[in-house]
């Protein structure tokens, strides 16, 4: 895989300074935000919760920009109508970035992320889906049934990482069943996402270096298609379009 040179070589004292500034910072405004947001989402319900999220969404960018100078550009139109978000994902970043566009937003998530304090609680409360990815097939019916049960109190943009797991620029991984299984099963559109957040936030988030990362909303694909349709429509487009992406923030990829 070809290196980007853009990316930062060894981290001095002042980058290390600001990265734990940064994380410092998140973690009292998420400590802050949460028990702020606690009531609201206890007297408001799922609508509570979100306005709660949107909030902690929109100053953890900010940080971003404000400790580390990275910014975020959408392109395309994000969905406001209930559909299957199929994402690429890099990094930490494109979580918020697309959380952020998306007005209604839950996950698909691994269950021990649920745990995780004040914020496992507020992904329950927006309608988030837990999985316990060792069950298997199981794992996959009971994930097809809370998605159903969701829909019928208004699901909104159910976001969902089909590699199963971050991966850097340049690295592919092929897509897991879950997305085509979803989107067959309960007659949800799907909205494909590309990006190139792991060009500026990679895995990890130590190596954070500034510029603007790039989340784009493919046109979405209607119901009607079976699964093994939809996963040789998407994939190929989304992996094409992160690959568009990431070339043009400076990595020189072979081709596919």
């Amino acid at each position: 895989m070809a290196r980007s040179g853009h990316a930062p070589g060894r981290l001095g004292p002042l980058w290390w300074l600001r990265t734990a500034s940064y994380y410092l910072h998140v973690g009292l405004a998420t400590v802050v935000l949460g028990l702020w947001g606690l009531p609201k989402a206890m007297l408001q319900g799922r609508t509570g919760a979100q306005r709660v999220a949107t909030v902690w969404i929109a100053h953890m960018l900010r940080a971003a920009r404000w400790h580390f100078g990275v910014r975020v550009e959408v392109r395309g139109t994000p969905p406001n109508f209930d559909c299957i978000v199929a994402a690429k994902h890099q990094s930490f970043l494109d979580i918020l970035a697309i959380a952020q566009a998306c007005p209604q937003r839950a996950f698909i998530m691994k269950k021990e992320v649920m745990r995780v304090p004040i914020m496992g609680w507020f992904a329950r409360e927006v309608g988030s889906v837990p999985i316990d990815r060792a069950r298997g097939r199981d794992a996959r019916v009971a994930m097809v049934a809370a998605v159903r049960a969701a829909m019928a109190r208004g699901l909104g943009q159910l976001i969902i990482y089909p590699e199963g797991t971050r991966t850097r620029p340049g690295e592919r991984r092929p897509w897991k069943a879950g997305v085509a299984i979803l989107y067959a099963q309960t007659g949800l559109p799907c909205q494909p996402v590309a990006t190139n957040a792991g060009m500026f936030w990679p895995k990890g988030g130590m190596r954070v270096r500034p510029g603007v990362a790039v989340i784009e909303f493919l046109p979405p694909v209607p119901p009607g298609l079976s699964a093994s349709a939809l996963m040789a429509q998407v994939e190929p487009q989304v992996e094409a379009a992160s690959d568009r992406l990431m070339a043009d923030a400076g990595l020189g990829l072979p081709p596919r």
